[in-house]
C-alpha cells in the first residue's frame, strides 16, 4: 500500500467523522434550544462574563502572533534551505521531513505566542 493512499484514506476518514460530528451536535443544540432547556444544558457552552473577558485580553495582540508566526516560518524555511545546502539528499528524497521542520517552525511560533499571553495575562 502506498503511502499516499493510507494519507488520502485518513483525510476522507477524518472528513467523514468530523461532518457527522458536527451536524449531530448542530443538531442536538436546536432541538434543545427548541425544548426551551438551553441555561440547563451544558453542553452548549455558553460563555461566562470571565471568559469572554479573558478571550478579549487574549487576542489584543493579533499582529504579535502573526508576527512571530511568520518570523518562526521563515525561520523554518532557512533551515530547510540550509539543510538542503549540506545535504542534497534532503531537497530530493521524498520523505516528510521539510515538513515537518516548516510546521515544527510554526508551531513554535505559536507556543511563544501563547507563553507571552500567557504571562501577560498573569500580571
Amino acid at each position: 500500500m502506498n503511502l499516499d493512499e493510507v494519507i488520502m484514506t485518513a483525510v476522507i476518514f477524518f472528513g467523514i467523522i468530523t461532518f457527522f460530528k458536527i451536524m449531530s451536535s448542530h443538531f442536538l443544540k436546536r432541538k434543545i434550544i427548541k425544548a426551551g432547556h438551553f441555561d440547563k444544558a451544558e453542553i452548549l457552552g455558553q460563555n461566562t462574563e470571565v471568559e469572554v473577558k479573558k478571550q478579549i485580553q487574549y487576542d489584543q495582540y493579533p499582529a504579535l502572533k502573526w508576527g512571530l508566526v511568520a518570523f518562526f516560518a521563515g525561520v523554518g524555511f532557512v533551515t530547510m534551505e540550509i539543510l538542503g545546502l549540506h545535504y542534497p539528499e534532503f531537497k530530493h528524497y521524498k520523505s516528510a521531513m521539510p515538513y515537518g521542520v516548516f510546521f515544527v517552525s510554526v508551531s513554535i511560533g505559536f507556543l511563544l505566542y501563547y507563553a507571552v499571553m500567557s504571562k501577560k495575562m498573569k500580571e
